[in-house]
């Protein structure tokens, strides 16, 4: 007998037992090996969305900024000058007869530095004296000419006044009271001679006072003085060497205080203010602190610039004429977010600005002005109070984007 159709027609059956006295417990267990079989599908549905959404936003790194009050300040390329400078030269001619005074040497207000020969001027001094007290004499007899001419004056109206009273009374002849008037005009011109005289012995003396005053004038020009202190920048003249008047004997430049000259353009001139506090960097690296003392209100016609002075103490002389230096002018202080210079971008337009984390989580473009450059970072300002700023894949959303941002410490 063979075994093949023997278990064959066993699980024939128990097939049918199943089909027969088991239907229930057989559909029950075919439903719930559909329903597992079903359940991944589903899983993996979701799972496929939930990727699909994820990858629909773009991963940045973000800092949330809070803007902080800075104090600003206007930078300018300057040089330094010297507080005073002039070129001193001869009002009159003569030989130097002085030794000279080298260049770099220090020389205090009213050192001599250039002394010419005298000449003929001493001798016309004397003589210009001479005349003064010969018209100083004159005056006296003047005034005793006037004295004189008085007296013949009132003696003249005295026989005037006793002519007339003769006459009236038919004692005196008509002739001797015409005599008496005559006598009496010409003792009045007398007296305005007299007066004259004086004026005249007055006036010599005036015209003789200023012939000395002229001569010790010239002679006082025979000697160039330094009007202040300060450093010769030239030598001055050699001896021996023709002065004409308005040659230079030195030139003398005074560095105990130095001024910083720099021009500021229009769009900053009304941050800046004389009085305010500013400093500078030389090109040795030298720092200086002052103040600005001056501010120009004419623009310059070809730069449309205005002229800044800040004075600057010097008392070691350590800065010189002409350097250039670096000028940094403070003004109001302005609100502004430290950020690095990376987060920086630019709009299809070209405009400087940076991306931001916007409400619900969108990324929104947003100009800045750049006020400073520092090595923590740059400062910048128009941005609101509190923003979060993209640091890190800005280059690759645009507005309107949404982000899953990852915000990392803001800048100290």
């Amino acid at each position: 007998m063979k075994i093949i159709p023997v278990i064959t027609a066993v699980l024939v059956l128990a097939g049918l037992y199943f089909v027969v006295f088991e239907r229930d417990t057989l559909l029950n267990f075919a439903q719930a090996s559909a329903a597992e079989e079903a359940m991944p599908a589903q899983d993996t549905e979701q799972s496929v969305d939930q990727a699909s959404a994820a990858e629909s936003l773009v991963g940045v790194m973000a800092t949330h900024s809070v803007a902080r009050t800075i104090d600003s300040a206007v930078i300018l390329r300057g040089r330094t000058e010297a507080a005073r400078q002039v070129t001193v030269a001869s009002e009159t001619s003569g030989l130097v007869v002085s030794e000279p005074l080298r260049k770099g040497a220090f020389i205090n207000e009213g050192e001599v530095l250039c002394r010419l020969d005298p000449g003929t001027r001493e001798a016309s001094l004397a003589e210009a004296r001479a005349r003064l007290n010969e018209a100083q004499g004159r005056v006296p007899e003047a005034q005793a000419g006037v004295l004189e001419a008085s007296a013949r004056v009132r003696e003249a109206e005295i026989n005037l006044n006793a002519a007339r009273s003769l006459a009236q009374d038919g004692f005196a002849s008509e002739t001797r009271l015409v005599s008496a008037e005559a006598a009496m005009e010409a003792a009045t011109a007398g007296v305005m001679r007299a007066n004259s005289a004086v004026a005249s012995a007055r006036a010599g003396i005036e015209s003789a006072q200023a012939s000395v005053a002229a001569a010790e004038r010239e002679i006082d020009k025979l000697t160039i003085t330094a009007p202040f202190s300060g450093l010769l920048e030239t030598d001055t003249a050699e001896l021996g060497s023709l002065m004409q008047p308005g040659t230079p004997c030195a030139t003398v430049i005074q560095l105990n205080e130095i001024k910083l000259v720099g021009f500021v353009p229009e769009a900053d001139v009304d941050k800046v203010s004389v009085g305010a506090i500013a400093g500078a960097r030389l090109t040795s690296g030298q720092e200086v602190q002052g103040r600005v003392t001056f501010l120009s209100r004419s623009a310059d016609e070809l730069t449309r610039t205005f002229r800044v002075e800040v004075t600057v103490a010097n008392d070691d002389l350590r800065i010189s004429d002409g350097q250039t230096a670096e000028i940094l002018v403070a003004s109001d202080g302005r609100t502004a977010h430290l950020i690095a210079q990376s987060s920086l971008t630019l709009d299809d337009e070209g405009v400087l600005g940076v991306r931001t984390v916007g409400e619900g989580n969108i990324a929104t473009f947003m100009p800045v002005t750049l006020l400073r450059d520092t090595a923590e970072g740059v400062w910048v300002t128009d941005l609101p109070d509190t923003v979060d700023i993209i640091t890190v894949g800005q280059e690759f959303v645009v507005d309107g984007v949404r982000v899953a941002p990852t915000f990392t410490e803001a800048k100290g």
